[in-house]
């Protein structure tokens, strides 16, 4: 069997009412647990304080940001290559909730900046990353809107997700690449001497991995759906020229 067989939209249809279920019961139980743990069982950071658990937020919503437009360029490139619509169509899906998510990650990094930083806002390396990629974010939403042709909208956007992939890119490995910036290094490393603790960690990787599971599960059913109205506004075409 090959992936490429659910490119088809009725097996792909088929598939994902499958795994949908899943992905939600997953999302339910893995978020409930960790962020219940993380925000009613872990002490306080002894530099931080109560602010730290604001990263069983952050840190999910940051992540998912950046990956989901890594994803939304895999898609894309899927398209342009082999031009298969449900790729396309997932690559759409999967913008607004990208978009939510940057969203959420700087609102709560201001939160959590204003007691670290002393403001909620400070031209860093990495939030000004992430500040262009919620723009991309935007634009890229916009522009499936404004162009008429899906297929030509599918390509327009497919070339604004690879110029976009740069500031994910940056957003990522800012840190990194500016050592001059506020913000701190990853929560969670490979190098044991920049993880956090485990008494914070675990919980953390718990609700890291439902927000994956409800990312899932919500870009299956915005692709669902988006291939519904495709459906739909086929058989209106019909319909009228008969």
């Amino acid at each position: 069997m090959s992936l490429w067989e659910y490119a088809n939209p009725r097996k792909f249809m088929a598939l994902s009412g499958r795994v949908l279920p899943w992905a939600w019961g997953l999302a339910a139980a893995l978020c409930g647990v960790g962020l219940v743990w993380g925000f009613f069982f872990t002490p306080e950071d002894f530099r931080m304080g109560h602010s730290v658990k604001i990263i069983y937020l952050h840190v999910p919503s940051a992540f998912l940001a950046i990956n989901a437009w890594f994803m939304m360029l895999v898609a894309s490139l899927i398209w342009l290559i082999r031009r298969h619509h449900v790729s396309a169509l997932a690559a759409r899906a999967a913008a607004p909730v990208g978009l939510v998510m940057t969203v959420v990650a700087l609102a709560t990094g201001a939160i959590w900046g204003k007691p670290m930083w002393g403001t909620y806002w400070e031209w860093d390396p990495r939030l000004t990353a992430f500040l262009i990629l919620a723009l991309f974010y935007l634009g890229y939403i916009a522009l499936w809107s404004a162009v008429e042709s899906p297929d030509g909208a599918a390509d327009l956007t497919a070339i604004l997700c690879l110029v976009g992939t740069v500031f994910a890119v940056v957003s990522r490995y800012a840190a990194q690449f500016w050592n001059q910036g506020l913000h701190q290094g990853a929560s969670l490393s490979l190098d044991a001497e920049e993880n956090i603790s485990d008494v914070f960690w675990q919980p953390l990787v718990l609700t890291m991995a439902g927000f994956v599971a409800l990312f899932v599960a919500l870009v299956l059913v915005r692709t669902r759906t988006e291939l519904r109205r495709r459906r739909l506004q086929a058989l209106t075409v019909q319909a009228q020229a008969a």
